[in-house]
């Protein structure tokens, strides 16, 4: 799935250009990039399908030369996850009914690769098997309130993973008291919002769970993979309700299990999640920027241009990005008011800055 703005991570991240289309670590490789490479060591990469936005059409084709251009589902609008599922679901089970998929975020940091693969391969073996829709969970390692929270309880069948839990309940983006007690209980994992199940199963679970979303989906069976594709989707995409896939489905249905992991993820949602992942100076400062000279800053984000000169002073707990033209300094405490920037940007001063 590569079709999000990633309006958190702006100024950076713009509609024209979002996250998962940007070097956002510094290490000469996409987020997009990243996900494609990890992925064609679980499949061939003629079975890997990209669903985005028609906008970043170009963007797709550039990072990606070895993908096919089937295999590339381009959204008219933004719909979210249901609609961007139900879409690839369809196409991919009228190609071969038995394919079992892994739909996964395109702008997600994973460390560990090799557990990562162990993890994927376990989830194919039960999904094979049995009619079951299949999340991974990431055992916590603090109380996050932007990370939507799973409760597992002890699996209704004989696993032959034993990470394998029973999903119990679904928890967005609970209060940080809320958050500190899922923590301490051991009940509870982060979603991570990557999932594993046969198509069959999803279109099943759709299909009972959110049948209008699933009918209007099936009435392109006998387009999808045609010519006619195209102008299927844009008619169904207009009249297409806006709704996530944890909302749509995975919160009603009873077949839900959840893989228990640690390969070092983070779904790089903001800026502070990303101050964890780079590399720190012995301030706990991260910077990104190869001219970038600090006196007494602390704890800080900085990420400029290569080619910029930026000299700060007595920062502590800040978050200094540029791009494009647009400078923004933000408190990290207060990153959750950058959508809110973004959108007084637009208003005040025009989209060209957003």
């Amino acid at each position: 799935m590569a079709g999000g703005v990633g309006s958190r991570f702006w100024p950076m991240s713009t509609t024209n250009h979002p996250k998962q289309f940007l070097d956002i670590l510094g290490n000469g490789e996409t987020l997009l990039q990243q996900t494609f490479k990890r992925l064609e060591k679980i499949c061939l990469k003629e079975n890997i399908y990209v669903v985005t936005s028609s906008i970043y059409k170009q963007l797709v084709f550039n990072q990606l030369p070895d993908l096919t251009k089937e295999n590339v589902l381009f959204e008219p609008v933004r719909r979210n996850t249901a609609p961007c599922i139900a879409f690839a679901s369809y196409k991919i089970h009228k190609r071969d009914p038995k394919a079992i998929v892994i739909v996964a975020p395109s702008d997600h940091l994973i460390k560990k690769e090799a557990v990562f693969i162990k993890s994927i391969l376990s989830c194919f073996k039960k999904a094979e098997k049995e009619n079951c829709l299949i999340t991974l969970g990431i055992k916590p390692t603090r109380p996050d309130t932007g990370y939507g929270y799973i409760q597992f309880i002890k699996s209704d069948k004989v696993e032959v993973d034993k990470r394998i839990k029973k999903v119990k309940t679904f928890t967005e983006k609970p209060d940080h008291d809320m958050a500190n007690f899922f923590v301490k209980s051991g009940d509870f994992l982060w979603n991570s919002g990557i999932f594993v199940w046969s198509t069959q199963s999803i279109i099943e679970a759709m299909e009972k769970h959110d049948s209008e979303l699933a009918n209007l989906f099936k009435e392109g069976w006998d387009i999808y993979n045609t010519s006619k594709e195209e102008e299927f989707i844009n008619r169904a995409y207009a009249v297409c309700k806006n709704i996530s896939i944890d909302y749509s489905v995975m919160e009603k249905a009873t077949n839900v299990y959840v893989r228990s992991s640690i390969f070092g993820w983070s779904d790089l949602g903001t800026w502070g999640s990303l101050h964890e992942q780079i590399e720190k100076d012995k301030n706990n400062n991260a910077i990104v920027g190869r001219n970038i000279i600090t006196y007494d800053c602390n704890n800080c984000i900085v990420q400029v241009p290569k080619e910029k000169l930026v000299v700060l002073q007595g920062l502590e707990d800040f978050i200094v990005v540029e791009s494009e033209g647009v400078l923004m300094i933000c408190k990290k405490q207060d990153e959750q008011q950058i959508r809110n920037f973004v959108n007084d940007v637009k208003v005040k001063k025009g989209e060209k800055f957003v």
